[in-house]
């Protein structure tokens, strides 16, 4: 499983993986994420089993199983956190994840695995702790789930944006810099996945009392540089979801 780099400052780092293995081109790829700091971990979106085995190698390469102190879920689609049933076995692991989740996730496990190790997160978000970095957990609903979290990393200044900022096609280890030449692999499917245009305003207006140096999705290339903001200028005005729908689209098929 490949890795990208994203943030190395010795004692706190953000490593992406994004090579899915095993699926022959029929599971959609996905990226999934750690971060380190002062030696103990968080997996953000750990994916579903078609990653688990090369990830879990690929972890222990960079943070001992026993240091790896939570994962991170962003919503509860499987490729978000269907591998949670072996996590739950190969670390000691919190599991972070909308309160409105927090009572299916363990319907991806064995009864009784995740008893005391699921702690919900509020509506408003929360901070969670890593080594000596708190993450701000940053409410993120219906985009695209009802209950969706992204994850701020205040050190690396990296947004963990979930299904935000997808873009479909390409190669997920290049950066997007300028968002022009990215539209065609992203509109598509913002305007489907997203659910409305006032959602995305109030991302925006939220987001932007925030230093975000990257925004990096759980598929596709990582945002840096003048991308940032022009995706954040782009989606704030983009007609999404319940803004397009209409009778045509709820008729009985012939």
């Amino acid at each position: 499983m490949s890795a990208l780099e994203l943030f190395n400052r010795g004692d706190h780092r953000c490593l992406m993986f994004f090579d899915l293995s095993g699926a022959s081109g029929e599971a959609v790829q996905a990226n999934q994420f750690l971060l380190i700091d002062h030696g103990d971990g968080a997996v953000i979106d750990p994916g579903g089993n078609l990653a688990y085995n090369e990830l879990y190698l690929a972890l222990t390469r960079h943070c001992t199983p026993s240091h790896i102190a939570a994962v991170l879920a962003s919503h509860a689609d499987p490729d978000i956190i269907a591998s949670l049933d072996r996590w739950m076995t190969g670390t000691q692991a919190t599991v972070y994840i909308s309160r409105l989740w927090e009572r299916f996730a363990p319907h991806f496990c064995k009864p009784g695995k995740t008893e005391g190790r699921i702690v919900g997160i509020p509506d408003e978000g929360t901070h969670i702790s890593i080594g000596r970095c708190d993450l701000v957990a940053l409410p993120a609903h219906f985009m695209h789930a009802e209950g969706n979290f992204q994850f701020w990393d205040p050190v690396s200044r990296i947004l963990f944006s979930g299904d935000l900022g997808v873009s479909l096609g390409g190669s997920p280890s290049t950066f997007i810099e300028s968002l022009d030449e990215a539209l065609p692999r992203m509109e598509p499917f913002h305007r489907r996945y997203m659910v409305s245009n006032k959602i995305l305003r109030l991302w925006a207006r939220m987001v932007r009392t925030l230093p975000i140096e990257m925004i990096v999705p759980q598929h596709g290339s990582p945002l840096r540089g003048a991308a940032v903001h022009e995706f954040i200028a782009w989606i704030e005005g983009l007609q999404v979801g319940i803004d397009l729908m209409s009778e045509r689209n709820y008729t009985v098929p012939g």
